[in-house]
């Protein structure tokens, strides 16, 4: 374990000890922060700073007065000011931004799984809200945070033209198997298959838009197809427990293949921020270029940020513009944020719910609606991005898009979202909880 580092304070001649428990842990692990040897009621900021991958900085900090012990415990004690306030424990992750002077549009994603997410966490005296880089700290110390936990496999996948990811956890298996599909914009997005794996789910990861283009004719319903049935048959996968989770236009895939597949039977299947108004009834490449006919319903803010949830706007009544989720027959979990400002997720699920009550299968659909979230619902303590960077497909031009929500609330919704999507999966895969940490 990282031993704490201590500083002389000149001012009080004590020598303050900051701790942060467990110092390695997994991402979606609450850790414990505690200040020590203060004066009593000194007012002190607790800072933490990371260096993504593409070099950026981001931090988060809040302020706090020590207790009549010269005590701050930051999941009992309110921050008074700072990227965050009131008693947040892990608000120095959510909270976390870019440095001031950073550039525009930044989101921060875990591309190598196979490193940790290191996280400096500094304590100084008195209520800073910039300046960091040159005042004194009083202690400082380093957290790890992993989406794999120790144990977990990781392994390529490229077989019958499918690309992804597996990630396997630790022991000897069978394992319930989940396919991961993020959304529309493209890559090989491992992180979330990761941590799935590090709570006991064999997960694929599974990439279909290349990062420059879509993959065109050869990605259709086969394509998904056969990579369900490559997880389903990996040897360490149960083939009777598997799952589909969708986010955005991995959502539509989930749906559409749910409910038309013969080859894909999930278990059960969980759609964050998705919608049925796009149904995934032909190659991808004519699927966007049906998408792309709405780009005239798209709004600009203020602030130049492109709003997508019109383009779907109104749900349509005719049946053959939209999936029919009434032949789903299987537990479908939909999470939404009431601020999604790319796809009008709310309207969609009160859309798919009066379909399944009408078709008699209403009693498979579990609805979270989380008020103030939006768009993008990810693992717990991922910071909150209200609008980022996009590259939007075959264009090559980048533009901003507005996600929506607010910091805290969709911090919110990312921590209880996960933990009952986590529950949904052992209810309907293994029938028990399972658990890792590092």
């Amino acid at each position: 374990m990282l031993a704490p580092v201590r500083a002389v304070s000149t001012e009080s001649r004590r020598c303050p000890l900051l701790t942060v428990q467990p110092c390695r842990g997994l991402m979606d692990e609450k850790f414990q922060v505690v200040i020590k040897n203060l004066l009593p009621n000194q007012e002190v900021t607790l800072h933490s700073l990371h260096q993504s991958e593409d070099k950026d900085f981001w931090e988060a900090f809040g302020h706090y007065i020590s207790d009549e012990h010269g005590t701050v415990t930051v999941a009992k004690d309110e921050s008074l000011g700072g990227t965050y306030e009131g008693t947040e424990q892990m608000g120095l992750l959510w909270s976390l931004r870019p440095v001031p002077g950073s550039r525009p549009a930044l989101r921060l994603r875990k591309m190598n799984v196979l490193t940790p997410m290191v996280i400096n966490i500094s304590v100084y005296n008195g209520h800073l809200s910039q300046g960091f880089s040159q005042a004194s700290l009083l202690a400082t110390t380093v957290t790890e945070r992993w989406y794999m936990a120790p144990g977990v496999k990781r392994v390529n996948i490229k077989e019958k033209g499918v690309l992804g990811t597996l990630f396997l956890p630790p022991g000897s298996g069978p394992y319930p198997g989940v396919l991961d599909l993020w959304g529309g914009g493209g890559g090989l997005i491992e992180y979330r298959s990761a941590l799935l794996a590090s709570h006991g789910f064999a997960s694929m990861a599974l990439e279909y838009l290349s990062p420059e283009k879509l993959k065109m004719t050869e990605v259709d319903g086969t394509y998904f197809e056969k990579a369900y049935q490559i997880l389903q048959n990996h040897p360490l996968v149960q083939k009777d427990k598997m799952a589909v989770l969708g986010l955005c236009f991995g959502s539509a895939i989930t749906l559409t293949m749910t409910a038309y597949s013969r080859v894909i039977k999930p278990q059960c299947c969980v759609c964050i921020s998705g919608s049925h108004a796009i149904p995934v009834d032909k190659c991808l490449f004519e699927v966007f270029e049906d998408i792309k006919k709405l780009n005239g319903k798209i709004q600009v803010n203020e602030d130049n940020h492109l709003i997508h949830r019109n383009t779907i706007l109104p749900i349509p009544s005719d049946p053959a513009l939209k999936v029919d989720v009434g032949r789903i027959k299987c537990p479908l979990l939909l999470v939404n944020g009431t601020d999604d400002q790319n796809w009008a997720t709310v309207e969609s699920a009160e859309d798919m719910e009066m379909m399944m009550k009408k078709a008699g299968n209403r009693q498979l659909l579990t609805v979270l609606t989380y008020p103030d979230a939006g768009h993008l619902i990810e693992p717990p303590y991922t910071p909150h991005f209200r609008a980022t960077n996009f590259l939007l497909h075959k264009m090559n031009e980048k533009v901003v898009m507005l996600w929506g929500g607010q910091t805290k609330p969709h911090a919110y919704a990312q921590e209880d979202s996960w933990k009952k999507i986590l529950a949904f999966f052992r209810e309907h895969l293994y029938g028990s909880s399972v658990k890792a940490k590092l």
